[in-house]
């Protein structure tokens, strides 16, 4: 699965790029829960989907991490996937890269891009939740 298409695909099918609405939509409880290093993870257990977030986080930063979570729930259903923390967020793991370039596609979609194009990436990543270190991805991807 590509993950920009995927991203694409379900923000076109839920009319949004709200992480948080998709997992409502899609029967995801999010939770928040104060964690020291992880920023978020995705559990699946008897069917029931959670994405936990640090409550410590700003708003941004959970919004990226729900995006983040939520593109393992769709990208990686069946996996047992690691927690995202401050030590693994830039891993280069195919998984978590996948996730993302995921959470990138879904917050920074190019309409959006080109809606605002007298902003700068930086400017417009920075408004959505999207951390800097992740700006290359939707570069990459917009590449192939």
């Amino acid at each position: 699965m590509n993950p920009r298409e995927v991203a694409i695909e379900i923000a076109a099918r839920y009319d949004t790029n709200n992480p948080f609405e998709i997992a409502r939509e899609r029967n995801i409880k999010v939770l928040y829960e104060p964690m020291k290093t992880t920023f978020g993870f995705y559990v699946r257990y008897r069917r029931i989907q959670h994405i936990i977030l640090n409550n410590e986080l700003s708003e941004g930063m959970q919004r990226f991490v729900c995006a983040h979570e939520l593109g393992h729930s769709i990208l990686h259903a069946n996996l047992n996937v690691p927690k995202l923390t401050k030590y693994t967020m830039f891993s280069r793991d195919k998984f978590e890269m996948q996730a993302n370039t995921f959470a990138v596609e879904l917050l920074l979609p190019d309409g959006f891009l080109r809606e605002y194009a007298d902003c700068s990436i930086y400017q417009l990543a920075a408004s959505v939740g999207v951390p800097k270190e992740f700006i290359e991805l939707k570069r990459c991807a917009n590449r192939v």
